[in-house]
């Protein structure tokens, strides 16, 4: 054997290695994306019903949207007309009533400045004053009224 066919023999070897390592590859490569194809068509079969229902829900959403929006519009006219009646009723009832508060206001302020009453068989008494507070009674007047 010369030394070219040593050199053949090894390069054929070493082609034979090769083809062999690519050959495996390829195999590996093949199962690979035997793999993917079937993983991607799985994702399709679930991912279709899931963007199904999806679609529904935003719908729905929308929806339910669409009710809160007429209902936040009647709400607003709702509290226009309740601000306009407020103030019918302020304009209408407001003026009279501090009248009457005020008429009711100056009976008593006169009705507490009433002079001493003239007694029929002697001089004249001092009036029997007392206060009024609303909600409260004063100390003095149940003192005085204990006494007697």
């Amino acid at each position: 054997m010369t030394g070219g066919e040593v050199a053949g023999i090894l390069v054929a070897v070493f082609w034979a290695i090769l083809v062999s390592f690519l050959a495996v590859v390829l195999v590996r490569l093949a199962q690979t994306l035997r793999a993917t194809t079937r993983l991607v068509a799985e994702v399709t079969e679930q991912a279709v019903p899931l963007l199904a229902d999806a679609s529904a829900t935003v719908r729905s959403a929308q929806t339910q949207l669409d009710r809160v929006d007429a209902i936040a519009t009647d709400v607003q006219e709702v509290t226009s007309n309740a601000s306009a009646l407020s103030t019918t009723v302020a304009s209408t009832f407001g003026g009279p009533l501090v009248k009457v508060a005020a008429f009711g206001y100056g009976v008593r302020q006169a009705m507490g400045r009433r002079g001493p009453a003239a007694a029929p068989d002697g001089p004249a008494q001092p009036a029997d004053r007392r206060r009024v507070v609303v909600g409260r009674t004063l100390p003095s007047a149940r003192r005085r009224n204990k006494k007697g």
